[in-house]
């Protein structure tokens, strides 16, 4: 994985008396994935909360966004059955190799935009003491429809 990141920081309010001078950080960070297969599902909910780590915040989001249109990112159980289920729903629902209007422009992937539509391309993560605030056996996983090239992932942390 390839990492580049930007950090900010915001300063919000004034001090005046009693009132707390609160400080707004972010950081955005970029990971590229270069996945094995055509269909992949990565779980990077270590690398989430390493990226909340680095970036300080202990109450805010993080926005993490597939930043290419036949990949996705959700979140959901570790558990390979579901994952078999998951892929068995989306071939049923976006077919790999049926004619798509997309292919008349010489490309080949039109299952995968569908597959990325289903999914959806970016979550929020709530942080909520300086961890990421999960229900039970939530996980965040990095979805490649159309893989063995390079991908990006943006990570980005706001909050105090």
């Amino acid at each position: 994985m390839d990492i580049q990141n930007m950090a900010g920081i915001t300063f919000c309010g004034r001090r005046n008396g009693n009132e707390r001078m609160r400080i707004m950080k972010s950081l955005t960070e970029y990971v590229t994935f270069n996945t094995k297969n055509e269909f992949e599902l990565v779980n990077i909910t270590g690398k989430c909360q390493e990226f909340l780590e680095k970036s300080g915040i202990r109450e805010g989001f993080i926005l993490v966004s597939a930043m290419h249109i036949t990949a996705g990112v959700f979140i959901n159980d570790h558990e390979p059955g579901l994952h078999q289920d998951i892929r068995d729903w989306l071939q049923e629902l976006a077919p790999k190799g049926p004619d798509y209007r997309h292919h008349r422009t010489g490309e080949v992937n039109g299952d995968a935009h569908l597959k990325s539509l289903l999914v959806g391309h970016q979550v929020i993560l709530p942080v909520t003491g300086g961890r990421l605030d999960f229900g039970p056996w939530q996980q965040v996983f990095y979805a490649e429809f159309d893989g063995r090239r390079a991908k990006r992932l943006l990570l980005k942390a706001i909050g105090e």
